[in-house]
């Protein structure tokens, strides 16, 4: 079965090259340079030939570089149209590798790093036609002089920069799946870590774009009932120089070179086919019902501080590109935590975030995206403008208005954590979510009224802008933390292999271990363990909002403690498929919670529980003592065992929670024979129903009556 597809596959991208064009190795072949247009920005190709236009309101002169087997060709852009630097060469064809040298001021002080020696990536860059490799010419200063970034580097970096490869635009419509919120299960995956290690996806595809889109991967994401994907960076990634000196990786991704080209390390293909293949593989995720969804990182780049390299925009124009200190122009606003904040204010700035969102949605065909530290987008100069400027561009955008947009809804800065205030059509990662369910299984006091909040959609913090449940994406895990197996495993984290000294990663995971740390031998640790993992995935795919899970959760990943794995690209965070017996049962456990929330309309709903009697003449949510009656006010303080009966007019559910350390016995509301819903037995309860320890309930009665 898997050769048939491999080879479907390698049909479908000899097609795309035959019919677009696209060449693996670049030649200069062009006429004489005209002056061109200053819009699209980027290198465009109109079938005759290609325009060049970049952005650099404080530069001085600009001249393109096209590199091919024969050496290199400069061109002067000596169109400009008031900041815009534009030429249009003819005849130059689809796979052509170019770069920008750009002339102008070298003065730190007042945020100008210009260095004409530096062959810069386009910002609009389709493709990365050539990576960079690490070489100390990268860097705009001399790394040897005293003063470090206050001194000018002559050296030349040609040889090493990264490259930008023309890409021919793509006609084909959009597919897109416009799965609603309320029926939407995201995974979060990484476009490596998914396939690298599966024995059924062809060797030659492990760990790529291809290896995802695999008839393997697809029908697992099929088998669990995943609708889409939340992908880890896909954008090309700047390789950092420190992980680069100390043999690691940065794997994760945030750290993006270009905001328009695909990473060519994930193209089985090799780099030439990068575009086509991630183009293949949203296609192929589509035909199987699954969206994809993009993390994108618009608040800061690769680039780092002042004493980072000088790859793109640093160069092209520093000054208009980030945003600087203004009591001293030759530091950087650094609200990432990564070096430097993009000037999402500046009009030019603003537009190639909305151009490369644009791109994605309209060409490359993906269904939506998660804003990385969204919050940095939203500064002013140092406050946060929940009405700015880029939020307003979307919500009026005809193509990206219609799609899905999730906030991280912070930053580092002052005032950086925003959850509950984007704007209406945003759903936001809830932090809060993660937090209170995390601290309510591990025991911690005073947490029931806090848990029963979260599962009941968040109301308190989306109700108040009119937004619904579905603006909560509820989540336990995520790719910044443990993994749930090590959530259950260890207490403190394990990030030596990080080479930071253990500074790296929060310290603050409200984690446990069941009394011993990290791996055990000892079954009463192991059921414990089990238990608490089964009552963490029930409360997410159970409460209202949208859930998210962390891709391999329900493979049982470990990262062995590591809670920040961003540059472990080895088995530490490659998904393993060689699962024992008891992998095997969570595996099967987490596919039928997942199929349980579709199959039942109370788990979904688009408005908040009221408590109170519908048109239907019953309550939408009653909550219950294990005795049976209802909760009241100074019930909830001390209370670790509580039940939620859920009512509608297809459905009833009771949802069963006990965080104490002792069996609790529940008396079962009357009327109706109750059938538990998670052993995978057909079982029928009677009037009472005892839970283990730690463990989390789900009943289902027969005909419904009013209550």
């Amino acid at each position: 079965m898997f050769r048939r597809q491999e080879s479907s596959f390698r049909q479908t991208m000899r097609k795309r090259r035959e019919r677009y064009g696209l060449c693996a190795r670049a030649t200069v072949k062009s006429g004489r340079i005209q002056p061109g247009a200053p819009a699209p920005l980027g290198a465009t190709w109109d079938g005759k030939g290609v325009n060049f236009a970049l952005y650099s309101p404080h530069a001085t002169a600009v001249e393109l570089v096209l590199f091919g087997g024969s050496g290199q060709r400069v061109h002067n852009l000596t169109g400009r149209t008031g900041p815009v630097w534009h030429g249009y060469l003819p005849r130059l064809e689809p796979g052509q590798l170019y770069g920008y040298r750009v002339h102008g001021p070298y003065a730190p002080a007042a945020g100008h790093r210009f260095n004409p020696n530096k062959v810069l990536l386009d910002p609009y860059a389709r493709a990365i036609g050539r990576p960079l490799s690490w070489h100390d010419s990268l860097f705009g200063y001399d790394r040897a002089h005293p003063d470090r970034d206050l001194s000018f580097s002559s050296q030349d970096n040609a040889v090493h920069a990264p490259l930008g490869g023309v890409v021919p635009p793509q006609f084909s419509e959009p597919g897109w799946l416009d799965t609603p919120w309320d029926e939407t299960i995201i995974y979060e995956t990484h476009v490596k870590g998914i396939s690298q290690l599966h024995p059924d996806v062809p060797q030659a595809q492990r760990g790529t774009y291809a290896g995802l889109a695999s008839d393997a991967v697809i029908a697992h994401l099929q088998r669990l009932g995943i609708t889409a994907v939340e992908l880890m960076p896909v954008h090309a990634a700047v390789q950092d120089f420190p992980l680069a000196k100390a043999g690691l990786v940065q794997y994760w991704g945030y750290n993006t070179l270009c905001y328009f080209a695909p990473e060519p390390r994930y193209a089985a293909t090799g780099p030439a086919g990068a575009v086509q293949e991630f183009r293949a593989m949203v296609d192929s995720l589509h035909a199987a019902g699954i969206e994809v969804l993009l993390d994108v990182v618009f608040n800061h780049t690769g680039e780092g501080d002042q004493r980072g390299p000088t790859l793109s925009m640093r160069g092209i124009d520093n000054a208009a590109y980030y945003r600087l200190r203004p009591d001293n122009r030759r530091f950087l606003i650094d609200y990432t935590g990564c070096g430097n904040t993009i000037d999402a204010q500046n009009p030019f700035v603003l537009q190639l975030i909305m151009d490369s969102l644009r791109y994605w949605a309209q060409e490359m065909h993906v269904d939506g995206f998660r804003v990385d530290l969204a919050t940095a987008l939203a500064r002013s100069r140092y406050e946060v403008d929940m009405n700015a400027t880029l939020f307003q561009a979307i919500q009026q955008d005809p193509v990206l208005k219609r799609r899905k947009f999730i906030a991280e809804p912070w930053d580092l800065g002052p005032g950086g954590y925003r959850l509950g205030q984007f704007p209406w059509h945003w759903a936001e990662w809830n932090g809060k979510y993660r937090d209170g369910v995390r601290r309510f299984w591990r025991g911690d006091a005073e947490m029931a009224g806090e848990l029963a909040t979260r599962l009941a959609g968040s109301s308190d913090v989306f109700a108040a802008g009119g937004r619904h449940p579905t603006a909560s994406v509820n989540f336990v895990t995520a790719h910044d933390g443990f993994t749930l197996v090590d959530l259950v495993s260890y207490v403190t984290k394990r990030n030596s292999a990080n080479l930071e000294g253990g500074r790296d990663g929060t310290s603050q995971s409200y984690s446990s271990n069941c009394g011993e740390e990290g791996p055990s031998n000892a079954e009463s640790v192991l059921a414990c363990r089990e238990m608490r993992r089964r009552s963490l995935m029930t409360t997410l795919f159970v409460s209202q909002g949208v859930p998210m899970l962390l891709g391999g959760d329900e493979l049982s990943r470990s990262q062995s403690g590591n809670n920040n794995a961003y540059c472990q690209d080895n088995e530490t965070s490659w998904y393993h498929w060689d699962l024992d017996e008891r992998q095997e049962r969570f595996l099967a456990f987490v596919q039928r919670l997942i199929h349980l929330r579709k199959a039942r309309p109370s788990l979904r709903r688009t408005t908040y529980l009221t408590g109170k009697a519908g048109d239907g003449g019953f309550r939408d949510a009653v909550w219950l003592s294990p005795g049976g009656t209802e909760m009241r006010h100074g019930d909830w303080p001390g209370a670790q065992a509580f039940c939620l009966l859920l009512t509608t007019a297809e459905d009833r559910l009771l949802l069963l929670l006990n965080a104490s350390c002792e069996p609790v016995q529940f008396r079962l509301p009357e009327p109706g024979a109750w059938k538990e819903e998670l052993s995978g037995e057909d079982r029928t309860c009677g009037q009472h129903f005892t839970l283990p320890a730690g463990a989390m309930g789900v009943l289902s009665s027969g005909p419904l009556q009013e209550i």
